[in-house]
């Protein structure tokens, strides 16, 4: 299974049964092992790539299940537009769903939203909706969900899919993310990470391990800066991963522990997996990367660990994979494997 990873001219020329059969091909993803090295010691990690997701990530999940909710509940009909808040990726997500069912789609960005996925959503049809008044926290979510309220107030056939709380969004990993780690890892899993946003993916595995595996120590990875756990609000530069207000679907028992990680640390790891293994991936699979890091330096027993990668690197080819963006933001990434890890090998 491969990405649509290509030119906005060739994703444009997608016909409906094309877009269609991408549709189908969501999940399935690919578990590949990497080693991490840790105090000397070669510790075996799983990462399921959602990248391989047909626009290349978790989100495929999720704005599949979001628009199929609104149609079953009779809320989408001829002339509807959808409309929602997005970092980047649920947006690719839902231009590919409303674009093969016949919707149109808005997407209402914040300036973090890189270029290669504001280029793939116009590719697919969707009207960009920039809000630039960061929130109260520093973030842009607050904002765009203003926004998104004000145009659904304004106009009666705009519907708003509201990855944020609708219960389809956690009830798809439920159903499909957590049960696929479990089965390629026939059913030995010691630990699982999970990167937060909505916080809808970790509700999911969460809730899936607790009933499948309890023994599993379910992990979630968030930013610093990010208020998902209570922590104080702060700039960052990690997209994909974070929020400004706390989930909505998250309670205390579908995980054991959380663990924050900086912008340096998730970039580091995102350069060293890439230079190291070839595998290229996204900030918050470099930040899930660092915290299984630091969770296995803690718990030495650990031995069959998953780590969920929501996307791959193809986003951030301007960003996370350029060193005078970085430069330009004040961001030293070393070339070196961010502490505790002391490289990344294939396995």
């Amino acid at each position: 299974m491969n990405p649509i990873l290509m030119a906005p001219s060739d994703v444009a020329d997608l016909t409906t049964v094309e877009l269609r059969q991408l549709v189908d091909q969501i999940g399935g993803t690919p578990l590949k092992p990497v080693i991490l090295v840790i105090e000397g010691r070669a510790r075996k990690v799983y990462l399921k790539l959602e990248g391989a997701n047909p626009t290349g990530s978790v989100k495929d999940r999720t704005g599949s299940a979001l628009v199929r909710d609104l149609e079953e509940r009779g809320l989408l009909k001829k002339g509807s537009v959808v409309i929602e808040s997005t970092s980047g990726n649920l947006g690719v997500a839902l231009s590919m769903q409303c674009k093969a069912r016949g919707y149109d789609f808005i997407a209402v960005v914040d300036p973090k939203t890189t270029q290669e996925n504001i280029t793939k959503m116009q590719s697919l049809g969707a009207q960009i909706d920039m809000v630039s008044t960061p929130d109260a926290n520093g973030g842009y979510l607050l904002s765009r969900l203003e926004r998104i309220r004000l145009l659904c107030r304004c106009f009666s056939h705009y519907v708003w899919t509201d990855q944020y709380s609708n219960p389809a969004n956690p009830f798809i990993h439920y159903t499909t993310t957590g049960p696929e780690m479990y089965r390629q890892m026939n059913g030995k899993v010691d630990a699982v990470f999970v990167p937060v946003s909505t916080g809808g993916t970790l509700a999911g595995v969460g809730r899936y391990f607790r009933e499948c595996s309890p023994s599993t120590a379910v992990v979630g990875v968030d930013a610093k800066g990010s208020v998902v756990f209570g922590t104080p609000p702060a700039p960052r530069r990690l997209t994909g991963i974070g929020s400004s207000r706390p989930s909505s679907f998250l309670t205390r028992d579908l995980y054991d522990v959380h663990i924050l990680v900086g912008d340096e640390e998730a970039f580091a790891c995102c350069r060293a997996l890439a230079t190291r293994t070839g595998i290229r991936a996204g900030g918050s699979s470099g930040a899930v990367l660092a915290a299984c890091a630091r969770y296995l330096q803690l718990h030495p027993e650990i031995q069959d660990v998953v780590c969920l990668c929501a996307d791959d690197g193809n986003n951030y080819a301007a960003s996370i994979f350029n060193d005078e963006w970085l430069r330009t933001h004040g961001l030293y990434v070393s070339s070196d494997c961010p502490w505790p890890i002391q490289d990344i090998l294939r396995a």
